[in-house]
Protein backbone atom coordinates (compact mmCIF):
# COMPACT_ATOMS: atom_id res chain seq x y z
CA UNK A 1 0.00 0.00 0.00
CA UNK A 2 1.20 3.59 -0.60
CA UNK A 3 2.84 5.40 2.31
CA UNK A 4 -0.05 7.16 4.08
CA UNK A 5 2.34 9.72 5.57
CA UNK A 6 3.24 10.83 2.06
CA UNK A 7 -0.43 10.96 1.03
CA UNK A 8 -0.99 13.39 3.90
CA UNK A 9 1.68 15.67 2.38
CA UNK A 10 0.40 15.61 -1.20
CA UNK A 11 -2.68 17.26 -2.64
CA UNK A 12 -5.72 14.92 -2.83
CA UNK A 13 -6.03 12.55 -5.80
CA UNK A 14 -7.57 14.02 -8.94
CA UNK A 15 -8.66 12.68 -12.31
CA UNK A 16 -7.66 14.21 -15.63
CA UNK A 17 -10.22 16.37 -17.38
CA UNK A 18 -8.73 15.57 -20.79
CA UNK A 19 -6.62 12.74 -22.20
CA UNK A 20 -5.42 11.79 -25.65
CA UNK A 21 -2.97 9.93 -27.86
CA UNK A 22 -0.55 11.95 -29.98
CA UNK A 23 1.06 10.27 -33.00
CA UNK A 24 4.52 11.83 -33.22
CA UNK A 25 5.77 9.70 -36.12
CA UNK A 26 4.94 6.52 -38.00
CA UNK A 27 6.18 4.36 -35.12
CA UNK A 28 5.37 6.15 -31.83
CA UNK A 29 2.12 7.36 -30.31
CA UNK A 30 2.20 9.15 -26.96
CA UNK A 31 -0.34 9.15 -24.14
CA UNK A 32 -0.97 12.60 -22.61
CA UNK A 33 -3.32 14.05 -20.04
CA UNK A 34 -4.35 17.33 -18.41
CA UNK A 35 -5.69 17.79 -14.90
CA UNK A 36 -6.25 20.63 -12.44
CA UNK A 37 -7.29 24.07 -13.64
CA UNK A 38 -7.75 24.34 -17.44
CA UNK A 39 -7.05 28.09 -17.20
CA UNK A 40 -4.23 27.74 -14.68
CA UNK A 41 -0.48 28.07 -14.83
CA UNK A 42 0.84 25.29 -17.08
CA UNK A 43 3.25 22.77 -15.56
CA UNK A 44 4.84 19.86 -17.41
CA UNK A 45 5.72 16.71 -15.48
CA UNK A 46 8.58 14.64 -16.96
CA UNK A 47 8.81 11.08 -15.66
CA UNK A 48 11.97 9.12 -14.99
CA UNK A 49 13.56 6.02 -16.38
CA UNK A 50 13.75 6.53 -19.27
CA UNK A 51 10.81 4.22 -19.67
CA UNK A 52 9.05 4.27 -16.31
CA UNK A 53 5.94 6.15 -17.45
CA UNK A 54 3.61 8.36 -15.43
CA UNK A 55 1.26 7.50 -12.57
CA UNK A 56 -1.88 9.21 -11.17
CA UNK A 57 -0.07 10.07 -7.93
CA UNK A 58 2.28 12.40 -9.79
CA UNK A 59 -0.59 14.85 -10.34
CA UNK A 60 -0.71 15.37 -6.57
CA UNK A 61 2.45 17.52 -6.35
CA UNK A 62 0.50 20.47 -7.76
CA UNK A 63 -2.31 22.63 -6.40
CA UNK A 64 -5.15 21.67 -8.80
CA UNK A 65 -6.88 25.00 -8.25
CA UNK A 66 -3.83 26.85 -9.59
CA UNK A 67 -1.98 24.60 -12.02
CA UNK A 68 -2.86 23.22 -15.43
CA UNK A 69 -1.07 19.90 -14.95
CA UNK A 70 0.29 18.14 -18.05
CA UNK A 71 1.61 14.58 -17.85
CA UNK A 72 2.65 12.39 -20.75
CA UNK A 73 4.36 9.06 -21.28
CA UNK A 74 7.57 9.36 -23.26
CA UNK A 75 8.31 7.17 -26.27
CA UNK A 76 8.16 3.48 -25.38
CA UNK A 77 6.85 4.10 -21.84
CA UNK A 78 3.61 3.69 -19.91
CA UNK A 79 0.50 3.95 -22.07
CA UNK A 80 2.46 5.17 -25.10
CA UNK A 81 2.84 2.67 -27.91
CA UNK A 82 4.69 0.53 -28.73
CA UNK A 83 5.78 -0.25 -25.15
CA UNK A 84 9.54 -0.70 -24.82
CA UNK A 85 10.22 0.49 -28.37
CA UNK A 86 13.80 1.77 -28.56
CA UNK A 87 13.96 2.48 -32.28
CA UNK A 88 13.46 6.14 -33.20
CA UNK A 89 13.91 6.94 -29.51
CA UNK A 90 16.52 9.61 -28.72
CA UNK A 91 16.80 12.69 -26.53
CA UNK A 92 16.42 15.12 -29.47
CA UNK A 93 13.26 13.27 -30.53
CA UNK A 94 11.86 13.45 -26.97
CA UNK A 95 12.55 17.19 -26.96
CA UNK A 96 10.72 17.53 -30.27
CA UNK A 97 7.81 15.53 -28.82
CA UNK A 98 7.52 17.94 -25.89
CA UNK A 99 7.41 20.88 -28.28
CA UNK A 100 4.77 19.17 -30.42
CA UNK A 101 2.68 18.55 -27.30
CA UNK A 102 3.12 22.16 -26.11
CA UNK A 103 1.98 23.57 -29.44
CA UNK A 104 -0.95 21.15 -29.67
CA UNK A 105 -2.13 22.24 -26.20
CA UNK A 106 -1.74 25.92 -27.07
CA UNK A 107 0.67 26.60 -24.22
CA UNK A 108 3.13 29.47 -24.58
CA UNK A 109 5.37 28.72 -21.59
CA UNK A 110 5.27 26.22 -18.76
CA UNK A 111 6.97 25.29 -15.52
CA UNK A 112 9.04 22.12 -16.08
CA UNK A 113 9.16 19.50 -13.32
CA UNK A 114 11.36 16.41 -13.69
CA UNK A 115 13.02 13.80 -11.49
CA UNK A 116 15.87 11.36 -12.17
CA UNK A 117 15.89 10.90 -15.97
CA UNK A 118 13.12 13.49 -15.94
CA UNK A 119 15.68 16.00 -14.61
CA UNK A 120 17.99 15.08 -17.50
CA UNK A 121 15.24 15.62 -20.05
CA UNK A 122 14.05 18.81 -18.34
CA UNK A 123 17.54 20.32 -18.59
CA UNK A 124 18.00 19.18 -22.19
CA UNK A 125 14.59 20.52 -23.19
CA UNK A 126 15.04 23.80 -21.36
CA UNK A 127 18.46 24.39 -22.86
CA UNK A 128 17.01 23.80 -26.32
CA UNK A 129 13.85 25.87 -25.80
CA UNK A 130 14.48 28.30 -22.90
CA UNK A 131 11.89 30.71 -24.27
CA UNK A 132 9.20 28.10 -23.57
CA UNK A 133 10.06 27.65 -19.87
CA UNK A 134 8.90 29.54 -16.78
CA UNK A 135 11.32 27.72 -14.47
CA UNK A 136 12.37 24.29 -13.25
CA UNK A 137 11.80 21.92 -10.35
CA UNK A 138 14.39 19.15 -10.58
CA UNK A 139 14.81 16.08 -8.36
CA UNK A 140 17.39 13.31 -8.07
CA UNK A 141 19.75 14.80 -10.61
CA UNK A 142 21.09 12.58 -13.39
CA UNK A 143 23.47 14.18 -15.90
CA UNK A 144 23.89 11.00 -17.97
CA UNK A 145 27.67 10.98 -17.58
CA UNK A 146 29.73 7.84 -18.06
CA UNK A 147 30.64 7.85 -14.35
CA UNK A 148 26.94 7.91 -13.35
CA UNK A 149 26.17 5.05 -15.74
CA UNK A 150 29.09 3.00 -14.39
CA UNK A 151 27.90 3.72 -10.86
CA UNK A 152 24.45 2.36 -11.69
CA UNK A 153 25.89 -0.80 -13.21
CA UNK A 154 28.65 -1.47 -10.68
CA UNK A 155 28.87 1.10 -7.87
CA UNK A 156 25.47 0.46 -6.28
CA UNK A 157 26.84 -2.94 -5.25
CA UNK A 158 28.69 -1.13 -2.46
CA UNK A 159 25.36 -0.38 -0.76
CA UNK A 160 23.10 -3.13 -2.12
CA UNK A 161 25.40 -6.16 -2.55
CA UNK A 162 22.61 -8.74 -2.38
CA UNK A 163 20.49 -6.75 -4.84
CA UNK A 164 23.42 -6.38 -7.23
CA UNK A 165 24.13 -10.11 -6.97
CA UNK A 166 20.57 -10.78 -8.15
CA UNK A 167 21.07 -8.27 -10.99
CA UNK A 168 24.19 -10.03 -12.32
CA UNK A 169 22.94 -13.58 -11.66
CA UNK A 170 21.36 -14.03 -15.14
CA UNK A 171 24.67 -13.04 -16.79
CA UNK A 172 27.39 -15.72 -17.18
CA UNK A 173 30.57 -14.85 -15.21
CA UNK A 174 32.58 -14.47 -18.42
CA UNK A 175 30.30 -11.58 -19.51
CA UNK A 176 30.06 -9.70 -16.22
CA UNK A 177 33.01 -7.41 -16.97
CA UNK A 178 30.67 -5.50 -19.32
CA UNK A 179 27.16 -5.71 -17.92
CA UNK A 180 25.75 -3.14 -20.31
CA UNK A 181 26.75 -5.13 -23.37
CA UNK A 182 25.66 -8.38 -21.75
CA UNK A 183 22.20 -6.96 -21.04
CA UNK A 184 22.10 -5.37 -24.48
CA UNK A 185 22.31 -8.80 -26.11
CA UNK A 186 19.35 -9.98 -24.10
CA UNK A 187 17.14 -6.88 -23.85
CA UNK A 188 17.10 -6.26 -27.59
CA UNK A 189 16.43 -9.85 -28.58
CA UNK A 190 13.29 -10.50 -30.60
CA UNK A 191 12.45 -13.46 -28.36
CA UNK A 192 10.24 -12.52 -25.36
CA UNK A 193 11.59 -15.57 -23.52
CA UNK A 194 14.96 -13.81 -23.59
CA UNK A 195 14.15 -10.10 -23.33
CA UNK A 196 11.33 -10.25 -20.76
CA UNK A 197 13.34 -11.86 -17.92
CA UNK A 198 16.27 -9.54 -18.65
CA UNK A 199 14.04 -6.46 -18.51
CA UNK A 200 12.48 -7.66 -15.26
CA UNK A 201 15.90 -8.26 -13.68
CA UNK A 202 17.13 -4.81 -14.73
CA UNK A 203 14.01 -2.96 -13.59
CA UNK A 204 13.74 -4.88 -10.30
CA UNK A 205 17.36 -3.99 -9.54
CA UNK A 206 16.53 -0.30 -9.76
CA UNK A 207 13.24 -0.66 -7.91
CA UNK A 208 14.93 -2.27 -4.92
CA UNK A 209 17.43 0.61 -4.61
CA UNK A 210 15.04 3.58 -4.93
CA UNK A 211 14.06 4.19 -1.31
CA UNK A 212 15.98 4.87 1.87
CA UNK A 213 13.71 2.25 3.43
CA UNK A 214 12.57 -0.54 1.07
CA UNK A 215 9.13 0.00 -0.44
CA UNK A 216 7.48 -3.34 -1.36
CA UNK A 217 4.90 -1.62 -3.60
CA UNK A 218 7.64 0.07 -5.66
CA UNK A 219 9.55 -3.19 -6.02
CA UNK A 220 6.39 -4.95 -7.19
CA UNK A 221 5.67 -2.13 -9.64
CA UNK A 222 9.17 -2.19 -11.12
CA UNK A 223 8.96 -5.98 -11.40
CA UNK A 224 5.74 -5.87 -13.45
CA UNK A 225 5.75 -6.49 -17.19
CA UNK A 226 4.09 -3.12 -17.83
CA UNK A 227 6.96 -1.19 -16.22
CA UNK A 228 9.97 -3.48 -16.60
CA UNK A 229 9.99 -3.66 -20.40
CA UNK A 230 10.06 0.13 -20.74
CA UNK A 231 12.59 0.66 -17.94
CA UNK A 232 14.91 -2.22 -18.84
CA UNK A 233 15.08 -1.66 -22.56
CA UNK A 234 15.07 2.14 -22.61
CA UNK A 235 17.51 2.70 -19.77
CA UNK A 236 19.99 0.36 -21.43
CA UNK A 237 19.35 2.00 -24.80
CA UNK A 238 20.04 5.49 -23.47
CA UNK A 239 23.05 4.33 -21.44
CA UNK A 240 24.56 2.73 -24.52
CA UNK A 241 24.35 6.09 -26.30
CA UNK A 242 25.34 8.33 -23.34
CA UNK A 243 21.87 9.82 -23.41
CA UNK A 244 22.43 11.00 -27.00
CA UNK A 245 24.38 13.97 -25.61
CA UNK A 246 27.97 15.19 -25.62
CA UNK A 247 30.02 14.79 -22.43
CA UNK A 248 28.96 17.32 -19.78
CA UNK A 249 26.56 18.90 -22.27
CA UNK A 250 23.98 19.68 -19.61
CA UNK A 251 26.50 21.50 -17.41
CA UNK A 252 28.10 23.41 -20.27
CA UNK A 253 24.72 24.66 -21.48
CA UNK A 254 23.48 25.91 -18.10
CA UNK A 255 24.04 29.56 -19.19
CA UNK A 256 21.11 29.13 -21.60
CA UNK A 257 18.70 28.73 -18.67
CA UNK A 258 20.57 30.41 -15.81
CA UNK A 259 18.21 33.41 -15.95
CA UNK A 260 15.23 31.19 -15.07
CA UNK A 261 14.25 30.25 -11.50
CA UNK A 262 15.01 26.71 -10.43
CA UNK A 263 14.82 24.45 -7.39
CA UNK A 264 16.98 21.31 -7.11
CA UNK A 265 15.73 18.69 -4.62
CA UNK A 266 18.17 15.89 -3.81
CA UNK A 267 18.04 12.97 -1.39
CA UNK A 268 21.18 12.83 0.72
CA UNK A 269 21.23 9.02 0.57
CA UNK A 270 20.23 8.67 -3.07
CA UNK A 271 22.08 5.56 -4.22
CA UNK A 272 20.66 5.52 -7.76
CA UNK A 273 21.66 9.12 -8.56
CA UNK A 274 24.24 10.15 -5.93
CA UNK A 275 24.19 13.75 -4.64
CA UNK A 276 27.46 14.69 -6.35
CA UNK A 277 25.54 15.26 -9.59
CA UNK A 278 23.16 17.71 -7.91
CA UNK A 279 26.18 19.44 -6.40
CA UNK A 280 27.89 19.69 -9.80
CA UNK A 281 24.74 21.17 -11.31
CA UNK A 282 24.45 23.68 -8.48
CA UNK A 283 28.09 24.69 -8.90
CA UNK A 284 27.41 25.37 -12.57
CA UNK A 285 24.10 27.06 -11.71
CA UNK A 286 24.52 28.87 -8.36
CA UNK A 287 21.34 30.87 -8.95
CA UNK A 288 19.36 27.63 -8.58
CA UNK A 289 18.19 26.74 -5.08
CA UNK A 290 19.64 23.41 -3.87
CA UNK A 291 17.71 21.55 -1.17
CA UNK A 292 19.42 18.45 0.22
CA UNK A 293 16.93 16.16 1.95
CA UNK A 294 18.78 14.48 4.79
CA UNK A 295 16.38 11.57 5.34
CA UNK A 296 15.73 10.41 1.77
CA UNK A 297 16.98 8.18 -0.99
CA UNK A 298 16.09 8.52 -4.67
CA UNK A 299 12.30 8.26 -4.77
CA UNK A 300 9.99 11.25 -5.09
CA UNK A 301 7.46 9.69 -2.72
CA UNK A 302 9.59 9.68 0.42
CA UNK A 303 8.23 12.09 3.04
CA UNK A 304 11.16 14.52 3.12
CA UNK A 305 11.46 14.68 -0.66
CA UNK A 306 7.70 14.95 -1.22
CA UNK A 307 7.58 17.79 1.31
CA UNK A 308 10.41 19.64 -0.47
CA UNK A 309 8.80 19.18 -3.87
CA UNK A 310 5.45 20.39 -2.58
CA UNK A 311 7.15 23.46 -1.08
CA UNK A 312 8.76 24.14 -4.47
CA UNK A 313 5.49 23.95 -6.40
CA UNK A 314 3.88 26.23 -3.82
CA UNK A 315 6.78 28.69 -4.07
CA UNK A 316 6.34 28.86 -7.83
CA UNK A 317 2.58 29.22 -7.39
CA UNK A 318 3.16 32.34 -5.33
CA UNK A 319 5.91 33.84 -7.50
CA UNK A 320 4.76 33.11 -11.07
CA UNK A 321 1.74 34.46 -12.87
CA UNK A 322 -0.01 32.99 -15.89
Amino acid sequence: MPDSSVDAILFPPIAPYRTGMLAVDARHTLYWEESGNPDGEPVLFLHGGPGSGTSPRQRQFFDPAHYRIVLFDQRGAGKSTPLGEYRDNTTPLLIADIEQLRRMLGIERWLVFGGSWGSTLALAYGQTHPQCCLGFILRGIFLCSRSEIDWFLYGMEQFFPEVHAEFVAPIPPAERHDLLQAYRQRLFSDDPAIYAPAARAWSRYEGRCLYLRPDPAAIEDFSSDAVSLGVGRLEAHYFLHDGFMAPDQLLQNVPRIAHLPAVIVQGRYDIVCPPVSAWRLHQAWPQARLEMVDDAGHAAFEPGTARALMAATERFRQSLRV
